[in-house]
């Protein structure tokens, strides 16, 4: 348990510029309260317990205003940002490294016993006040836009904005989008589920500074090793990278480049 209240805590630096220190998350984080409340009384609810299980979650509900039912499941490193609304239902599922802002709604569409709410895969985000309705499967790195109403499946990678929800762009499956992706999450621009699919200009110029960042760095590794393989020493013009690994790799249709010092 308290390994996995690291885990959630230590999350909310990754997604939150205002978090400053663990105890403050600890203490004045009500999305982080919900969900210790919540495993609380998922386990119990899993060990027949259900009235304690269900009282645990009102009483979240009272203090954060989030409200979990305790059978739902979630994963790993889930965080509610500013949370006040939000309403998971029963036999809803969320996996690893979701991210849900205010007023979000993962409810259902029938009184019918049996799975009625939402499945999220791994790395979806879900806007402030949008709502994801029914026995639906949202795919893994989907983005729900800020008060979208979402009534049939999301693919992997998709992005649905609107009401009722309609796919805002192409489904992010190429190199490059999930180069610009993860640039993007590593600096910190993910806010309230928008990407560069949605009629946002200012989200069109981020992207695609996005993408110069990451050409760029790609760019100064080759320098490096090219300098290196002629003698020179840089050990002292070390630069903090994104992604080491990202940056050294090609972008899609480019054959890689061999550093000068070895021709």
């Amino acid at each position: 348990m308290l390994e996995r209240l690291r885990e959630d805590v230590n999350c909310v630096f990754d997604r939150d510029p205002a978090a400053r220190s663990f105890f403050e998350v600890v203490t004045c984080y009500p999305g982080v309260h919900a969900l210790l409340l919540h495993r609380m009384g998922h386990a119990l609810w899993n060990f027949g317990w259900r009235w304690l299980a269900r009282f645990i979650s009102s009483f979240s509900r009272w203090l954060t205003g989030i409200e979990i039912h305790p059978g739902a499941r979630i994963g790993h490193r889930f965080f509610i940002d500013h949370g006040m609304g939000v309403v998971i239902g029963e036999t809803t599922e969320i996996g690893d490294d979701c991210t849900l802002y205010q007023g979000v709604t993962l409810g259902g569409t029938s009184w019918d016993k049996g799975k009625r709410h939402p499945t999220l895969h791994d790395n979806v985000v879900v806007g402030a006040g949008a709502k994801v309705l029914g026995p639906l499967v949202v795919g893994r790195d989907a983005r729900i836009g800020s008060n979208a109403v979402v009534l049939k499946d999301v693919p992997d990678g998709a992005t649905v904005v609107g009401v009722p929800g309609r796919f805002a762009g192409p489904v992010v499956t190429d190199e490059a989008d999930s180069h610009r992706a993860a640039t993007a999450r590593r600096i910190g621009f993910d806010a309230y589920g928008t990407t560069r699919d949605m009629p946002d200009p200012v989200a069109h110029a981020i992207n695609s500074m996005l993408d110069h960042i990451h050409v760029t760095d790609r760019k100064l590794v080759q320098i490096a090793q090219a300098l290196e393989g002629l003698g020179a020493d840089i050990s002292e013009l070390n630069i903090p990278d994104i992604d080491p690994v990202e940056i050294t790799s090609t972008a899609p249709g480019e054959e890689p480049e061999p550093p000068a010092g070895n021709s």
